[in-house]
């Protein structure tokens, strides 16, 4: 996604003098984008450690790494699109046009700021969990279910729990041969926190799926992914953020059968021929 949005997006997470470092670089990033770590920190009223400690916020190896994506970016020309909110009286084409712009936006921002090494490592251990486990309330709850359908197709041993004591009863019986998943938007998400702390706890391997620059969640998260932070204000009933965290378990989902395929494939193959079997479908189709 845009490094100015993602800068846009954090200001409320960052402490006050990180906030300043990162209203200077909105107000002005092509003097920013000239400058060295020191210059900058001067220009913003900070230390070269504030800099520093921005770009590990913003997932940025370096401050040159940084820089170089700015640069990159204000080189390029203004992108007019940007996410819409509920109109009163939009006219319905209008409303097509906006909804379909808004996810378009929230995929292509999230598959920007997707780490494959994360993706990889995922995958690997999602592979290799004796059991799974996916934590979600609300929204990010029909995430975790969509998730959960996914992997019980190709004879994981998962499970989905959107109550939080039930989160947190099995959660206490993991243990590191399993995976536990977290999933919240904001990443603040009490006890989506607690369960995927209690997992880590037992010696689970944790995956967190937050938007970009999320805390909370992602302190107990031994792999990170995350999802385009753009989607803000009420009345967006979080709908870009959904299909965001649905794009990180389509990839998620698909790298795992795509990597491991000879196993999982004949599982979706038998799955799928059971339905049809003790559903009647199969007589249905040979009349």
């Amino acid at each position: 996604m845009s490094l100015l949005n993602a800068i846009r997006d954090s200001l409320t997470d960052l402490n006050p003098k990180e906030r300043e470092l990162a209203s200077y670089l909105l107000e002005r990033p092509q003097e920013a984008a000239r400058m060295t770590i020191t210059e900058l920190a001067r220009a913003a009223g900070g230390s070269t450690a504030t800099v520093s400690r921005f770009c590990r916020t913003l997932r940025f190896q370096s401050f040159a790494e940084l820089k170089l994506q700015l640069a990159g970016e204000i080189a390029q020309p203004p992108d007019s699109a940007q996410y819409q909110d509920i109109v009163a009286g939009n006219p319905l084409p209008d409303i097509v046009s906006a909804i379909t712009g808004n996810h378009l936006r929230s995929l292509t921002d999230t598959t920007q700021i997707l780490d494959i090494a994360q993706l990889r490592k995922a995958i690997e251990a999602l592979h290799a969990a004796s059991r799974i486990d996916l934590y979600g309330a609300a929204t990010s709850g029909i995430v975790a279910q969509d998730f959960f359908h996914k992997l019980i197709r190709i004879g994981k041993a998962a499970a989905v729990f959107s109550d939080s004591h039930m989160q947190l009863t099995s959660a206490s019986s993991l243990s590191a041969s399993d995976v536990a998943v977290g999933i919240s938007y904001s990443g603040e998400t009490p006890e989506t926190i607690h369960a995927l702390k209690c997992a880590a706890d037992q010696g689970a391997t944790t995956i967190s799926i937050t938007r970009f620059g999320a805390g909370g969640l992602t302190d107990h998260a031994s792999i990170r992914l995350f999802t385009s932070s753009s989607e803000a204000g009420m009345r967006r009933g979080d709908m870009a953020s959904r299909m965001a965290q649905l794009h990180v378990v389509d990839i998620l989902f698909t790298g795992l059968v795509s990597e491991h395929f000879n196993e999982y494939v004949p599982r979706l193959e038998r799955s799928f021929q059971a339905v049809r079997r003790y559903t009647g479908k199969e007589e249905r189709t040979s009349r």
